[in-house]
């Protein structure tokens, strides 16, 4: 009998989990979302991405990353944190509000 190990698991890492929505960056995004994403997608533990939603009409959107948490929930709740907190932050005008777009 064998014990089930991370290594046998295999690393979370490249995958976009359970995506509640697509992310889509808009030609010309500026600001670190997008890099935020790209971590999100090569972490090897349990992750997540928040933002609020990326609308053609909105010039603005927010984002927050939790990267290699101890379990997928854990990783939702700090990504929403980290996003609810950039909304308090920049207080610009969005399209709504944060909510999970993927985890692992």
């Amino acid at each position: 009998m064998s014990t089930p190990t991370a290594e046998a698991a295999g690393s979370l890492a490249g995958s976009k989990g359970d995506v509640h929505y697509p992310v889509y960056f808009p030609p010309g995004t500026k600001g670190n979302c997008g890099k935020a994403y790209n971590a999100y997608i090569a972490a090897g533990g349990h992750s997540a991405y928040a933002s609020t939603p990326i609308a053609r009409m909105t010039e603005f959107f927010i984002c927050g990353v939790s990267l290699n948490t101890k379990s997928q929930q854990a990783a939702e709740d700090l990504a929403m944190r980290n996003c609810l907190g950039g909304l308090k932050r920049y207080k610009f005008q969005t399209s709504g509000a944060c909510s999970i777009a993927a985890s692992k």
